[in-house]
C-alpha cells in the first residue's frame, strides 16, 4: 500500500483545503514546528480509516468555534497495482465513498472494504479505540507511544497469526498443551511461578525452620543450665574460703598503720611551716634595719645635694619674673585686635544676610509665578480630560463584540456568496407588453434572480409554475443564512447600532476618545504629578514663604553706607587670625603664670627640705639610732643562722618518711578493704540468684522438652523431603516439556524471528530477541545481560518497539498484506549514535514499505537522504494560489 495524495478541509486548524501530494513510495520526511498540523494530518488518516462516517464521536475534528463545519478527508493510494480513492466527510455532511479502479463502494460497504483490506474493525458504537485498530494500530505509531507495543500486538494478533499460515494456531491446539497444563497445575500446588514453595510445602518449610529454631533455643537453655550449676559450685567454694580467711580485716589493719605514720609526718610539716614563717619575718626585719642604717649614713650627702637644688630654683625664679612685662603687653595688643576683627565680621555678616534675603525673595517670586502657571495649565488640562472622558462615555462600545459582529457579517457575506453559487438561478427576458409575477412581485423587461426557497411564478393567461430549489446542501445553506441574519440582528441590537459601519464608527470614536484621555492624563501629570490639591497647596505655600521673606528683609537693618565694610570672607579670615593670636597670647600668659607658681613652689620646697636635713644632721638622737641599729643587725644575723640549721634537720626527717608513698598506701589499703567487702557481698547475692534460677529451670524439664522437639523435627523433615522431591521432579518435567514446546514454536516463528534478527543486528550486533507464542517480543539478551524489553531504558524500549513493528511489516508484506508505516515524532529519546543506527534501519525498511515520518526536529533527519516536506511552506503555497 502506497499513499500518494492527501487532501483535508474544515478539519481542526485546516479550515481551508490543504493538500499533501507527491508522496514517495518509500521514505517521506514531513516536518513543521509545534502546532503546525503534523498530529492533525496523522489524526486525519486515522479518522479516514478507523471512524465511521456517521459517527457522532468525532467532534475533535471540528475547527474551533465552527459548529457548521463538515470535516472532509480525501486519500489516494495504490495497492495490488490498482489506484484507490477514499473520500469521507463527517458531522454536517456525512458521506463515505471508495473508488477502486472502475469499482465504486459507498457508505458502509466502502468502510467494510477498507477494514478487510488493512485488517482492523469498527466499534459497534462510539469512537474507535486501540482494541479495534488491528494491523494499522501496530504500524501507525502515535506521538509518545513508540515504546508501548504489547497491547498493539495483542490487538493485531489474529492478523499476524493468519500471516503465518495458521501454524501458530496448530501449535496452540496441539495435544501437548493438556499434559503441560496438568504438570503445571500439579507444580503450582507446591511452587510459585518463580520456584518458591507454596501451600503445604511452604507450611512444612516454615514448620521445619520453627522446630529448628526452638531446638536451638532449648539447647542453648540446657547449656546455660549446666554452666550455672558449675558456676554455683565455684562460687560456693570461693565464698566459704573468703568467710574463713576474712582478708579485708588484714587490709583494714594495714590502713590504720599507714594513717598513723602519715599523721606524724603532717606534724613535722606543720612545725616546719611555723619555722619558715619565723625565718621570713627575720629576713624582713634585717632588710628594714639595713635600709635605716644606709639612710642615716647617707644624710650628709643628701644635705649637699639639697643646697645645690635650692640655688638653681632661686636663679630660675628671678629669670622668669623678669619676663612678666613683655608677656602682659602682648596679651593687651591681642585683645584690642580681636575686638576690632569681631566688629568687622558682624558688619560683613549683616551685609551678606541682606543680600541672601534679597536673592531668596527673587527666587520665591519666580517659584510662585511658576506654580501659578502650572495651576492654570492643570485646570485647563483637567477640563480637556473631562471632555475626553465624556466623549468616551458617550461612544463606549465593547471591541470584542464589534469584532464578533464583523466576523458574523463576514460569515453572512461568505454564506450569501456561497448560496448564490448553489441557488436556483431564474433569468427572464420579456416583451415590452408582457409581465410575470414571482411570489406576488411583478417581473418586467429582463433580469435575473437567485432562488433559495420554494417560489411561485405566475404567467398570465397560462397559469402558475412552482419552483422548488433542490439539494440538501441548499436547505442547509438557507438555514445558515437565516441563522446568521438573526445572529447579526441580535448583535446589532445588543450594541445599540443600526449597522456594522455605525458600530465601527462608534468604536473608532471611542478609541480616539480613549487616546485623548490618555494624552490629557499625561499632560496633566507633567504639571500636577501629585494631583490638583497638591498643586493648590504648593501655591499657598509659595505665597506664604514669599510673604515671610519680605518681612524678614524689612526687619534686617542696613549697614552704614559711609563705613568701609570688608567682604564676609575677608572679615572671617581676619577674625580667625585675631582669635588665634589672642588664644596664643592668653595661652602664653597662663603658661607664664603657671611657670612662676611652679618655680616659687620648687624654690620653697628645696629650701624646706635643705633646712630639715641640716637640723636632722646636728641632732644627738641620730647618733644613738645609728649605734642601736648596728647592734640589732648583729643579733638578728645570729638568730637566722640557728633557724636555718633547724629547718635543714626537719626537712631531712620529712624526706626520710616519704609522705607521698604514705598517701598512696592509705588510698591502696582503703580501696582493698572496699573491694574485698564488695566482692564477698556480690558472691553472696549471685549465689542466691543462681539457686533461684536453677530451681525454676529444673521445674521446666528442659531436657524432656528438647527430646520432644527433636522427634517433631525428624517427622517434619521426612514429610518435607517427600514434597521437596515431588516439587523438584514436577519443576524439572515442566521445564523439559516447555523447552520442547518452545523449540517447536521457534521453528514455526522462524519467519518473524528472521526479520527481527535482521533489524536487531544493526542496533545491537551481539544481541538476540525472542518472541513468545503470542508473537510478542519477550526475552532480550546482550552479552551476559538477560532480561525483558520492559526492563530497558525508555529510549531503548522505543527503539526496540520500532524495529519490532518493522519486522511485523516485513512479515505482512511476505503474506501479501498491505503495509503503511506512520511515525509521529518518534525516536526523540535516542542519542546521536543510536539515532544513526535507526536511520540505517528506516532507510532499509523504506525499500519494502512506505514510511511517513512526521517530526518537529528536521535538523536531526537532514542526512536521511530524502527531500523533506515542509508543512508551513505547503500552507503558504496554497494560500498564494
Amino acid at each position: 500500500m502506497k499513499l500518494q495524495r492527501m487532501r483535508i478541509e474544515q478539519l481542526r486548524q485546516f479550515r481551508k483545503p490543504f493538500v499533501l501530494e507527491h508522496l514517495q513510495p518509500g521514505l517521506n520526511l514531513i516536518h513543521g514546528p509545534n502546532e503546525s498540523g503534523k498530529s492533525t494530518l496523522v489524526r486525519a488518516i486515522r479518522a479516514a480509516f478507523f471512524e465511521r462516517y456517521r459517527s457522532t464521536a468525532v467532534d475533535d475534528l471540528r475547527p474551533w468555534g465552527d459548529s457548521a463545519a463538515a470535516p472532509t478527508i480525501e486519500l489516494d493510494f495504490e495497492h495490488d497495482n490498482r489506484v484507490w480513492r477514499l473520500t469521507k466527510s463527517f458531522l454536517q455532511r456525512k458521506r463515505c465513498d471508495l473508488v477502486v479502479g472502475t469499482e465504486t463502494y459507498s457508505e458502509d460497504d466502502a468502510e467494510e472494504k477498507l477494514a478487510d483490506l488493512l485488517g482492523y474493525q469498527y466499534p459497534k458504537r462510539g469512537a474507535s479505540k486501540a482494541e479495534h485498530w488491528g494491523i494499522p494500530g501496530l504500524l501507525w505509531v502515535e506521538q509518545g507511544t513508540g515504546q508501548d507495543i504489547e497491547q498493539a500486538i495483542e490487538h493485531a494478533g489474529d492478523h499476524l497469526k493468519s500471516a503465518l499460515n495458521s501454524m501458530v494456531g496448530e501449535v496452540a491446539s496441539s495435544g501437548g498443551d493438556d499434559l503441560i497444563e496438568t504438570v503445571r497445575g500439579q507444580r503450582d500446588v507446591l511452587l510459585t511461578g518463580t520456584g518458591k514453595p507454596r501451600g503445604d510445602y511452604l507450611k512444612l518449610e516454615k514448620d521445619r525452620a520453627q522446630h529448628q529454631l526452638e531446638i536451638e533455643e532449648l539447647k542453648e537453655r540446657v547449656h546455660k543450665y549446666q554452666e550455672q550449676v558449675d558456676r554455683l559450685g565455684k562460687l560456693t567454694q570461693d565464698y566459704e574460703q573468703a568467710e574463713a580467711e576474712r582478708p579485708w580485716e588484714d587490709a583494714q589493719r594495714h590502713l590504720e598503720e599507714a594513717r598513723a605514720r602519715y599523721q606524724k609526718v603532717e606534724r613535722l610539716e606543720q612545725e616546719q611551716n611555723q619555722e619558715k614563717a619565723t625565718f621570713a619575718q627575720q629576713q624582713q626585719n634585717h632588710r628594714l634595719l639595713q635600709q635605716n642604717k644606709e639612710h642615716l649614713e647617707g644624710l650628709s650627702r643628701q644635705l649637699e645635694s639639697r643646697k645645690a637644688e635650692l640655688d638653681r630654683a632661686e636663679h630660675d625664679l628671678s629669670v622668669a619674673q623678669a619676663q612678666t612685662p613683655a608677656v602682659t603687653g602682648r596679651l593687651t595688643e591681642a585683645r584690642t585686635a580681636y575686638e576690632q576683627a569681631e566688629k568687622q565680621r558682624k558688619l560683613a555678616g549683616l551685609l551678606q544676610t541682606r543680600e541672601r534675603l534679597e536673592q531668596d525673595l527673587k527666587r520665591l517670586e519666580q517659584q510662585q509665578e511658576v506654580v501659578s502657571q502650572n495651576l492654570a495649565k492643570a485646570r485647563e488640562y483637567q477640563r480637556q480630560l473631562e471632555q475626553a472622558r465624556q466623549q468616551a462615555r458617550e461612544n463606549r462600545i465593547d471591541p470584542e463584540l464589534v469584532k464578533k459582529l464583523r466576523a458574523t457579517e463576514s460569515q453572512l457575506n461568505e454564506e450569501t456568496i456561497r448560496s448564490q453559487t448553489i441557488a436556483t438561478r431564474l433569468s427572464w427576458q420579456l416583451d415590452a407588453d408582457a409581465a410575470l409575477t414571482l411570489n406576488n412581485e411583478p417581473l418586467v423587461g429582463q433580469g435575473e434572480q437567485q432562488l433559495l426557497e420554494e417560489s411561485t411564478l405566475v404567467i398570465p393567461g397560462v397559469g402558475s409554475l412552482g419552483i422548488t430549489p433542490g439539494g440538501e446542501e441548499l436547505a442547509s445553506t438557507r438555514r445558515k443564512l437565516k441563522a446568521l441574519e438573526e445572529n447579526l440582528a441580535e448583535q446589532l441590537k445588543t450594541l445599540g447600532v443600526e449597522s456594522v459601519k455605525q458600530a465601527e464608527d462608534r468604536l473608532s470614536a471611542f478609541e480616539s476618545a480613549e487616546r485623548a484621555v490618555k494624552h490629557a492624563e499625561d499632560l496633566f501629570k507633567t504639571v500636577a504629578p501629585a494631583g490638583m490639591e497638591q498643586l493648590v497647596f504648593e501655591q499657598s505655600e509659595a505665597e506664604s514663604e514669599l510673604e515671610k521673606a519680605r518681612k524678614q528683609l524689612e526687619s534686617t537693618p542696613k549697614p552704614d553706607s559711609n563705613e568701609a565694610v570688608a567682604t564676609l570672607e575677608e572679615a572671617e579670615a581676619a577674625f580667625t587670625q585675631a582669635s588665634a593670636t589672642l588664644d596664643k597670647a592668653e595661652s602664653d600668659e597662663r603658661a607664664h603664670q603657671s611657670r612662676l607658681s611652679a618655680l616659687k613652689q620648687a624654690r620653697d620646697n628645696a629650701k624646706t627640705e635643705w633646712q630639715r636635713l641640716a637640723d636632722e644632721e646636728k641632732s644627738p638622737e641620730r647618733q644613738q639610732q645609728l649605734r642601736q641599729i648596728t647592734t640589732d643587725l648583729a643579733n638578728l644575723e645570729k638568730q637566722q643562722a640557728e633557724l636555718e640549721a633547724s629547718l635543714e634537720r626537719r626537712e631531712q626527717e620529712i624526706r626520710d618518711a616519704r609522705p607521698e608513698f604514705l598517701r598512696q598506701d592509705i588510698e591502696r589499703y582503703q580501696n582493698a578493704v572496699n573491694q574485698l567487702r564488695q566482692t564477698q557481698e556480690n558472691r553472696g547475692r549471685e549465689l542466691r540468684d543462681i539457686k533461684v534460677r536453677l530451681e525454676a529451670w529444673g521445674a521446666e524439664g528442659l531436657e524432656e522438652q528438647l527430646n520432644e522437639k527433636e522427634a517433631e523435627l525428624d517427622q517434619c523433615n521426612r514429610r518435607y523431603e517427600e514434597l521437596h522431591r515431588r516439587a523438584q521432579a514436577l519443576d524439572l518435567l515442566l521445564n523439559l516439556l516447555t523447552e520442547k514446546r518452545q523449540a517447536l514454536t521457534r521453528r514455526l516463528q522462524a519467519p518473524l524471528q528472521k526479520h527481527l534478527n535482521h533489524y536487531l543486528s544493526v542496533l545491537f550486533p551481539e544481541a538476540s530477541l525472542e518472541v513468545d507464542e503470542q508473537l510478542r517480543p519477550g526475552t532480550f539478551s546482550r552479552g551476559t545481560e538477560l532480561g525483558l524489553i520492559t526492563e530497558l531504558s525508555f529510549g531503548a524500549r522505543e527503539q526496540m518497539g520500532l524495529i519490532s513493528r518493522l519486522a511485523y511489516a516485513d512479515l505482512l508484506r511476505e503474506a501479501g498484506r498491505p503495509t503503511l508505516v506512520i511515525l509521529d515524532d518518534t525516536l526523540v529519546h535516542s542519542d546521536s549514535d543510536r539515532l544513526e543506527d535507526m536511520k540505517r534501519i528506516l532507510f532499509d525498511a523504506a525499500s519494502r514499505h512506505q514510511i511517513l515520518l512526521f517530526t518537529c526536529h528536521p535538523e536531526k533527519w537532514q542526512d536521511l537522504g530524502v527531500p523533506p516536506v515542509d508543512i508551513e511552506a505547503s500552507k503558504g503555497e496554497r494560500n498564494g494560489t
